[in-house]
């Protein structure tokens, strides 16, 4: 055959010959930048603090370097095909998070705070790890779905037996160890939410009367969207936690919407929240103080009682100005207590200034792309619905806790994904980046052998 001929046949080829690229080499060199970047800022505290390179710099870029080497074995071995940049998001958002904390750790040599947190975040890695050489298929998941809301309920309602940190009721505290039920549970309701809504699409979108423009479903399929309203309001009261009810209520509504591809649902759903707000804010005093917090955040100064917490982190934010003080050269750690949890995001503006936020959101943003992009990829409902759950977790956590610290929404004392102290919070996002992993795998392989979607 002559060459012409070789080729008018390569053109003709079936797309059943197409191989899709598995694309680890990217994701291995993602990884070694993103380790890189942490130990560039590990350093660079320690120049701005002391003048010179922390002595443990080697062995915290070799113990990240470590955990991300194998997180990217096993997504080599168990998901060929998965997308290549959730995980390097997740190596460089964790190495971030543990550098402000030494950071902040410097200015308060009697709470240090990163030495646990890199803990956690071992412990997270291996959770990644073991939820992808272990779950095979995401649909695995769909068969446990009641199961995964009972635990979710009992994991949500176990903090009320404990007494209040802080006004709020979220932590379970025993011996010196504390743990956070709710970060937990988040990921188990969106496995319900996406395993139920999944069954019950089309009698969410059709079923039932149709009132004006909207098309309500039956009884039987309606009962379960009231009790979760309930269940959200109930959460806020009980623990006086606004930032759960609503990243839980939002959950769901996004994971309707998907479901039905009706926006009458968004704006009913909506008016409940806004309801359920409106009415516990003014009965529950923790909230009503947020509130009005949020709504006049100089008031303390103007009463000569000094600044809070919210306006020292307007205060931080303005100090950062665009390209930031730099790292360990701000003054952030004024803001008290809850620097290295709920505000550290003001540790960020300041010291990496607007540009630095911009590109922290901007890590957050293409994290929950991927997710989306994961999702809309598959064939089949129950994981496109939960890898959209999966990634609307984490956008909706960004939004309520940068809206707090930055006086756009009252405060809800959330943790920040990968970045704040907390070892609920970071174990649960690997868990949620490892789902992301599993599915995203699924979603590519499922055309390995055919022309490309």
């Amino acid at each position: 055959m002559t060459k012409a001929g070789t080729t008018v046949a390569a053109a003709q080829a079936p797309a059943s010959a197409v191989r899709l690229p598995r694309r680890r080499g990217i994701e291995l060199a993602l990884i070694v930048l993103a380790v890189l970047l942490s130990v560039y800022g590990y350093c660079a505290v320690g120049l701005a603090r002391t003048g010179t390179v922390p002595p443990g710099a080697a062995g915290y870029g070799a113990g990240l370097g470590v955990l991300a080497v194998l997180a990217h074995l096993a997504v080599r071995l168990r998901a060929p095909y998965a997308d290549p940049l959730p995980l390097p998001i997740g190596v460089l958002l964790n190495g971030l998070g543990l550098i402000l904390i030494y950071r902040l750790d410097l200015e308060t040599p009697g709470d240090r705070a990163a030495p646990a947190q890199l803990v956690w975040s071992t412990l997270g890695v291996g959770l990644f790890i073991v939820v992808v050489l272990l779950l095979r298929d995401h649909r695995v998941l769909q068969r446990y779905a009641y199961v995964c809301v009972v635990a979710a309920l009992a994991l949500l309602l176990l903090p009320s037996l404990f007494p209040a940190v802080n006004g709020a009721r979220i932590w379970v505290r025993i011996a010196g160890f504390s743990l956070q039920p709710g970060e937990f549970a988040k990921v188990l309701l969106a496995v319900f939410f996406a395993a139920y809504l999944a069954d019950n699409r089309n009698a969410l979108a059709y079923a039932g009367r149709k009132v004006w423009r909207l098309q309500f479903p039956t009884g039987r399929v309606l009962g379960p969207i009231v009790t979760i309203w309930l269940l959200s309001v109930g959460v806020l009261v009980l623990e006086r936690d606004l930032g759960t009810s609503l990243l839980f209520f939002g959950l769901f509504v996004v994971l309707l919407y998907v479901a039905t591809g009706r926006t009458g649902w968004i704006a009913v759903c909506l008016l409940l929240a806004v309801l359920g707000a409106v009415a516990v804010g003014r009965i529950e005093p923790h909230v009503n103080g947020r509130i009005e917090d949020w709504l006049h955040p100089f008031a303390t100064i103007e009463a000569g009682q000094g600044p809070n917490q919210l306006s020292q982190s307007l205060f931080a934010f303005a100090a950062g100005g665009l390209l930031g003080t730099g790292l360990g050269l701000g003054h952030s750690i004024l803001i008290g207590f809850a620097t290295k949890s709920d505000f550290i995001l003001a540790t960020a503006g300041e010291e990496l200034g607007l540009a630095g936020l911009a590109a922290l959101f901007l890590l957050y943003a293409l994290l929950v792309e991927r997710g989306y992009r994961a999702g809309l990829a598959l064939r089949e409902p129950f994981g496109r619905l939960l890898a959209v759950g999966l990634a609307s977790i984490v956008a909706l956590q960004v939004f309520v806790i940068a809206g707090g610290v930055t006086g756009l929404i009252p405060l809800t004392g959330m943790a920040m994904p990968f970045l704040a102290q907390g070892g609920s919070s970071v174990v649960t996002n690997w868990a949620i980046v490892a789902l992301l992993i599993r599915v995203s795998d699924s979603a590519r392989s499922q055309y390995d052998g055919e022309a490309a979607p």
